[in-house]
């Protein structure tokens, strides 16, 4: 049998996170994640924090082991309403979510959902 990694925690509790961020209508599509306070390039904004899942759906995150092993993520937090753009201004290391530039109050945090090695977001 397989053994199935284990999901990271993440560095913040979701309180703390409801502090950083909130989730409202986007004109990117449906919902997204805006910022309440300024972020620098390179800030922590928080984790994708989830269940592990078996199957792919519209709020999992594809995550890759420093040993290259990989294991999805059911998003259950805040940040699974993230949406693509382009020109992200965020991005992920595992389940974390940094800055890429600065991000003031009130913009909507993007990542690129093919971007990283290994990880990626479906939609």
């Amino acid at each position: 049998m397989e053994a199935i990694a284990e999901v990271p925690q993440p560095l913040i509790r979701a309180k703390e996170l409801c502090r950083l961020i909130e989730v409202k209508g986007s004109p990117i599509h449906g919902f997204g994640v805006f910022a309440r306070v300024r972020f620098q390039a390179g800030d922590y904004i928080g984790s994708y924090w989830g269940t592990r899942a078996r199957e792919i759906t519209p709020f999992t995150l594809h995550v890759q082991n420093e040993d290259g092993t990989l294991f999805l993520i059911e998003g259950r937090n805040l940040l699974r309403w993230i949406n693509h753009s382009d020109q992200p201004n965020a991005r992920f290391d595992g389940i974390h979510l940094f800055a890429q530039k600065t991000i003031v109050a009130g913009e909507e945090i993007t990542f690129d959902y093919s971007a990283g090695e290994g990880i990626h977001f479906t939609d």
